[in-house]
């Protein structure tokens, strides 16, 4: 009667294990609601006149060609990208386009006929594209992961950086800011930069398309980290670079997009595991990821993914494989709003971890999968090796050495993405990676395989 009495509980708590396992806990991501305007009226004008000031006095220099009425306006990249150490696939999301109803208030369309964009009672319809940074919005302002970039080339005509970048609400403050002239006499203006980020460059220097402009932050009249992207034509008349169906500013149907992204962006930012859930305190403290690779024996993972533009009614599959490849768990997540960001995470008990090792989890939605790896065991990837194999120096700066002959070499980072280094059978040149740590996996001449740290 005892054994019957403890295998029932034994089974009892494996299911309630696996339920547990299942359940995803979260929600939604808003704390970058940007509800007042970036910048006043009156800053507008200011700024206005600076821009027509610095014009004037960069033409005079002979720095500066004038407007050439003839020329086809730009054709714009994406002017956020994420920071070479950032630790996502992602760093961003879209909240407010331009607003194409000038009534007010709560009077709004964007290009696309939607609402995804505002005015206020004051009178201010939005002007601009708003990109803000996600996920952990502060720990990346903190830590340089998401960088404005020049959407076209051009001409810097005026800049300012020296203004606080933590703002949380509407204050009045003055931004900072980088103002691009293009060949065609159109401006983009660059807006809520972080102090003392921006480009070197000076006023008068050109700069080329993808090139960097600052850091993403929070200066001015801001609710939290994002990049104001604001675009005029060569007569200051305000240009949304969308085109859809409720844009029908002149000329109607003319998109300033090399590749114009879709209305929603719904993508994976990130996928992660950690040491406990992630902390989301109020603007402007930095949150507390909990970033964690490595695990020792009888602690809780806890894997999470960060969403942008989760769609209501899909499904994603979640999919955790043991060291020795065989399946933990494989089950789905029904999503059943529609969020500008959201995140979600699980937590798989050490009871459930029974094998020390690689273990390797995905995340599987609209289409794409990201993966990432975390080490279960006293020593991480010590644990588990059953190859031999060496290399050597580590750390290593451009070039490791094998102690044996290879067959097969993978290289991952942390995030789980697989990066791609030349090698040969006893060395792989390692110079085209960035600073960090590393996994390195692959067969040895025996055919066994190896699973090891490398630093740089």
């Amino acid at each position: 009667m005892r054994n019957k009495i403890t295998f029932l509980w034994l089974l009892l708590f494996g299911i309630c294990s696996a339920q547990e396992s299942h359940k995803a806990h979260g929600g939604e991501y808003s704390g970058n609601k940007q509800t007042e305007a970036c910048i006043t009226e009156e800053q507008r004008q200011e700024i206005f006149g600076q821009l027509r000031e610095s014009v004037k006095n960069l033409e005079a220099k002979g720095m500066l060609q004038k407007n050439n009425f003839g020329l086809n306006h730009p054709l714009f990249q994406w002017p956020v990208v994420k920071s070479p150490d950032a630790p996502y696939q992602n760093t961003w999301a879209i909240s407010n386009y331009v607003d194409h109803n000038q009534a007010f208030p709560n009077q709004v369309q964007d290009w696309n006929c939607g609402t995804r964009t505002y005015d206020t009672s004051a009178g201010y319809n939005h002007a601009g594209m708003d990109i803000y940074t996600w996920p952990f919005t502060w720990y990346q302002l903190e830590n340089n992961h998401s960088w404005a970039v020049a959407a076209a080339p051009g001409t810097i005509i005026y800049k300012a950086g020296s203004n606080s970048d933590r703002s949380c609400n509407f204050n009045s403050a003055q931004w900072n800011a980088v103002y691009i002239r293009h060949a065609d006499g159109s401006i983009a203006w660059y807006g809520h930069l972080k102090r003392n980020s921006l480009t070197t460059k000076a006023v008068g220097q050109t700069v080329e398309t993808g090139e960097f402009l600052g850091v993403v932050g929070s200066s001015g009249n801001s609710t939290g980290p994002h990049l104001h992207f604001e675009v005029y034509n060569s007569q200051e008349q305000l240009v949304d670079p969308y085109a859809g169906t409720c844009n029908t500013w002149e000329p109607v149907n003319d998109s300033w997009w090399t590749t114009q992204k879709p209305y929603l962006n719904t993508k994976i930012n990130a996928f992660m595991t950690h040491s406990a859930p992630p902390v989301f305190p109020t603007c402007p403290n930095i949150e507390t990821p909990n970033f964690k690779t490595d695990f020792n024996v009888g602690e809780t993972v806890y894997v999470a993914v960060y969403l942008t533009d989760q769609l209501p009614g899909t499904t994603a599959t979640i999919r955790l494989t043991r060291p020795n490849n065989t399946v933990l768990y494989n089950f789905n997540q029904t999503l059943n709003d529609l969020y500008s960001s959201s995140y979600w995470y699980w937590s798989f008990p050490a009871a459930e971890l029974t094998q020390t090792g690689t273990y390797t989890v995905s995340y599987t939605y609209q289409g794409n999968t990201v993966s990432t790896t975390f080490n279960y065991g006293s020593l991480g990837t010590k644990a588990f090796e059953v190859s031999k194999l060496d290399f050597y120096p580590n750390p290593a700066s451009d070039k490791i050495t094998f102690s044996e002959n290879i067959n097969a070499l993978e290289v991952f980072q942390l995030d789980g993405k697989k990066l791609n280094v030349p090698h040969s059978e006893n060395s792989a040149d390692i110079s085209s990676l960035p600073n960090g740590m590393f996994i390195v996996k692959g067969t040895d001449s025996n055919g066994l395989k190896f699973n090891k740290k490398l630093v740089k």
